[in-house]
């Protein structure tokens, strides 16, 4: 069983540090939610695992067991089984979907994949993301929608069936039927492959549908209190004020909203459905 060990990890971008001492496990057949308020390094953790070289690591390890990830180019990680789906997917004009999928695909392989095989295996992810099938004909996300970019975020996790899947905010932005797609999605890989999960999210719907096994809460750069679903639905009551008062850990609000009413900490899954009415 895999599993992805982060210690005293430190990070920055421009000089400005980010990370100050992340300590984190993430193992196969579990899911974990990253919790947090905005700006205080959920996305840069995900990053920074994943071999973004904006990022400079200063100090700590990241293993995937006896392996150290920190010494792997990001398409050494990806090949060892991480996959990161973005939070803001990027549009890729010139490059054919179906061809960069099937090139991913193919690194992973000592031969590669024959043809009837590969369109079998897509026609049969596009199903369960349930994005038309001759979007895999246009160029990489070009002229996709939000949720459309989201679902294929999902669909590229399907084909390379990694063995550490993080997903950056991937309900920000979707209806309620695409969050049950992507949520069955997920499910279905943690129940048939036993992949395991660590997810960003501000909304209590997601995680109420992907049932997370562990959550972990990041404030300023480090992890500050873990636990287990019953951490996730204090969170979406009461928000994070109650974490200064009890642990004597400083929560710095970049602005009046960095406490989003609309995210997890002030019931976000009743303000999500009286958007949604």
């Amino acid at each position: 069983m895999k599993c992805l060990k982060i210690r005293n990890l430190h990070a920055s971008v421009e000089g400005k540090e980010i990370l100050k001492g992340v300590n984190l496990d993430i193992n196969e057949d579990e899911t974990l939610a990253l919790l947090g308020p905005n700006g205080h390094g959920k996305s840069t953790l995900l990053a920074v695992i994943m071999g973004n070289p904006r990022y400079n690591v200063t100090e700590g390890s990241i293993y995937l067991d006896d392996e150290n990830v920190l010494e792997m180019s990001v398409d050494e990680r990806s090949k060892k089984g991480l996959f990161l789906a973005f939070q803001n997917p990027s549009e890729i004009p010139g490059v054919v979907a179906a061809d960069f999928f099937k090139g991913a695909i193919n690194t992973r392989r000592e031969s590669k994949i024959k043809l009837f095989e590969f369109y079998r295996l897509l026609e049969n992810a596009c199903k369960e993301v349930n994005l038309p099938f001759e979007m895999v004909n246009r160029n990489l996300n070009d002229g996709f929608s939000g949720g459309e970019k989201k679902r294929n975020e999902i669909l590229q996790m399907i084909l390379l069936n990694p063995n550490i899947a993080m997903l950056d905010e991937i309900d920000s932005g979707l209806d309620v039927d695409a969050i049950n797609v992507v949520s069955d999605a997920i499910l279905k890989e943690q129940k048939e492959k036993g992949t395991g999960f660590l997810v960003i999210s501000h909304y209590a719907r997601l995680f109420d549908l992907i049932h997370p096994t562990k959550a972990a809460i990041m404030v300023n750069g480090r992890i500050v209190l873990t636990g287990n679903g019953d951490l996730i639905k204090r969170i979406d009551k009461e928000g994070y004020e109650w974490i200064e008062k009890e642990t004597g850990v400083s929560i710095k609000k970049e602005d009046d909203h960095s406490m989003n009413r609309v995210s997890i900490g002030a019931c976000a899954t009743k303000e999500a459905f009286k958007n949604v009415k």
